[in-house]
Formats: C-alpha cells, sequence, structure tokens
C-alpha cells in the first residue's frame, strides 16, 4: 500500500508555540509508519517555515530550527501541485503532500489563517476548516451562534481599544461580580483574569489588551468546568466525559500544563444521565459551529445541573497527556487510533 505523506505543521507566531512542539513530537510518534510517511514543518516563533529532517525529541526540546537540521520550506499554494517547497542549496525541491496536519495553538494557527492556506493549495485538512477555526478563535462570536442554536452562554460583552472604561464599568456591574476577563481570541488561558471587585477591572483589561485588540468580559459560571471530545465530520465519536476540580479561581495555564493543585477526572464524577446530555450539547455545539475533523468542547455544568457553553478548541492539546486523547482514551481509543482516525476524515472530507 502506497504510504501518504502526512504534512504535520507545528510552531507558530504564537504565544502558544511551546504548546505546540510538545503536541507535534507525539503526533509524530504515533503516525503509523506502515501507512504514513511524516512531513515536519516548523514554523519559528517569526513566522520562518522550514523542513525538519532531525529527530522528533528535538521538538520538544525547541532545537528543531538548528540549521543542519531544516530546510527552508513553503506550502505550495497551486493547486496542481500538492507539495511543500524545499529551497535546497541546489535548487528547489518539490515533496509531495496528501494531506496536512496542524498541530498549532492559538493565533496564526488555530484562527484559520494557516487552514486558508491549506486549503486554498487543494489539500486535505485534518480537523477543522477555515470558517469553523475562525469562529471557534471568537470566544463571542462562537457564544452567539450557539445561544442560536439553544444552548446557554454567559452573559458578556466586548471591549475595544476606544470603549469607556466607565461605560465598561457600569455593563460590568450589571452582570454581577465575579467576572473573567479574556482575549477575544486567545487560548491556554494567557490574558485571562478572574476579577472579584470593581477596582481591579481596569488592571484585567490592559493584561487582556496584551494578547488581543478585543477583551471580552464575561459572566463567571457557578459550578466546574467538564469537555467532551468529538471525533467526526457527519457522524461524530464523543469521548468520555471529563471534570477539572480546581483548587484556585480558574484553570490557568500553570494548572492546564502541570496540574500542581489541580485535577483531572475522566470519566466526570457525575451521573450518566449528565454526561450524556453534556456530550449531546457538545455535538449540537460542533455542527452549529461547523467543526469537522475533531475538537474539544469545553462547558460548565452548574449545582443545578445546567449545562453553559464555555468554548470549543479546534486544535487541543495532543500530547500523551492532554485531556483530548485522555477523553478518548477512557472510551477505548489509543492515541496512534486517534491519529489515524483524524487523517481519515480528513481524506474523506475531500
Amino acid at each position: 500500500m502506497k504510504k501518504l505523506n502526512v504534512a504535520v505543521i507545528f510552531g507558530g507566531c504564537s504565544c502558544e508555540y511551546n504548546v505546540s512542539l510538545q503536541s507535534a513530537e507525539a503526533v509524530l510518534r504515533n503516525l503509523n509508519p506502515e501507512k504514513y510517511r511524516p512531513i515536519p514543518i516548523g514554523i519559528t516563533k517569526e513566522g520562518s517555515w522550514f523542513y525538519f529532517t532531525g529527530d522528533p525529541q528535538q521538538i520538544s526540546a525547541d532545537t528543531w530550527h538548528q540549521e543542519k537540521d531544516r530546510i527552508p520550506a513553503a506550502l505550495s499554494p497551486d493547486r496542481s501541485e500538492h507539495c511543500l517547497l524545499c529551497f535546497e542549496e541546489d535548487g528547489i525541491r518539490k515533496r509531495p503532500v496528501d494531506v496536512a496536519f496542524l498541530v498549532l495553538h492559538g493565533k496564526n494557527g488555530e484562527d484559520g489563517t494557516v487552514q486558508g492556506l491549506v486549503e486554498l493549495a487543494g489539500i486535505p485538512l485534518a480537523g477543522c476548516g477555515v470558517l469553523a477555526s475562525a469562529l471557534c478563535m471568537d470566544k463571542f462570536r462562537a457564544h452567539r451562534l450557539a445561544a442560536d442554536a439553544g444552548v446557554r452562554v454567559p452573559q458578556a460583552f466586548v471591549v475595544r481599544k476606544d470603549t469607556d472604561l466607565e461605560e465598561v464599568g457600569r455593563c460590568a456591574a450589571q452582570i454581577g461580580y465575579p467576572l473573567f476577563i479574556k482575549p477575544v481570541k486567545a487560548g491556554s488561558s494567557y490574558g485571562i483574569t478572574k476579577v472579584k471587585e470593581p477596582h481591579n477591572l481596569r488592571n484585567a483589561i490592559a493584561l487582556a489588551f496584551r494578547y488581543d485588540s478585543q477583551v471580552i468580559v464575561e459572566e463567571a459560571i457557578d459550578g466546574f468546568e467538564t469537555g467532551c471530545a468529538v471525533l467526526g465530520n457527519d457522524v461524530l465519536t464523543m469521548g468520555e466525559v471529563d471534570e477539572i476540580e480546581l483548587s484556585g479561581d480558574f484553570f490557568d495555564f500553570t494548572e492546564k500544563y502541570t496540574l500542581k493543585t489541580s485535577a483531572i477526572h475522566v470519566p466526570a464524577r457525575i451521573a450518566d444521565e449528565q454526561a450524556e446530555q453534556i456530550r449531546r450539547t457538545a455535538g449540537v455545539i460542533y455542527r452549529a459551529l461547523g467543526c469537522r475533523g475533531f475538537a474539544r468542547v469545553d462547558l460548565f455544568l452548574t449545582p443545578g445541573g445546567e449545562i453553559v457553553f464555555n468554548e470549543v478548541n479546534t486544535i487541543p492539546g495532543f500530547t500523551e497527556h492532554s485531556r483530548y486523547p485522555g477523553m478518548m482514551k477512557a472510551a477505548g481509543y489509543t492515541f496512534a487510533e486517534i491519529v489515524d482516525k483524524v487523517i481519515e476524515l480528513a481524506l474523506e472530507a475531500e
């Protein structure tokens, strides 16, 4: 059987660059060598593209971009070529690409930008396309569409840099404290603050503006966060529902990647009926936002049993210990099987 050339694209101009490196190494290590030929493509923090020729271990160590292990490269936008252009010393070499597997987190990768290049090139894309990626990255617009689909969302409003802060204070008071202040388009909890008193609002907004040009002021939902891994295009496969047990105010960057004082329970410690309701709600949101391939849908479960939408990660963490593989593993899928299925779904969508 002919091996498929799988371009695994990682890194990127994003504050989540280092998270992407960890995920990319895990994906590369779990590609079935009998079925796939990996084409690792690294994007530096500055935005330079390279074909990486070294050991996958160098990726997570962030030593992949040494000159001896990289070749300047670019994905050809010519739909007739389906290839990576490698600018070698003796000329341009074309490496065929059968499918692109993006392992990019945050801006300039998870937000529809690179997805657009892949789709322009006519290469099958593993995961969500341009529109779904852009929508899910935009927390405010994602909430509006989820609400239109009948899902409860937190009360919220958007602040721009020219917005009058006195008006922000009044609107915040109408929602009521505590509140969450977040960049509209960012991940891994960068720039997020839980504000309990009005006098902390201004500094929290200033912090969020470091990561995006728009900030969302959002109702804090009483309850705990839960998630659902979704896999599929038309027919959806759901992983086990997980539960985040917090010791602090919220699941910040440190807790997400170290679990220093928090814990993740898979399956969630809830009734089977509630877990099934969460899976159904996740499916509604996944379809409403036009997702395909795979995504992780995050929600809140209130003490009264109400499900409230939080966000969708269209390229969730993909390490051996990340939530998405953990939920799918609990449902009976190995990491390698998940990667294999995601690639199959990319080809099926064409």
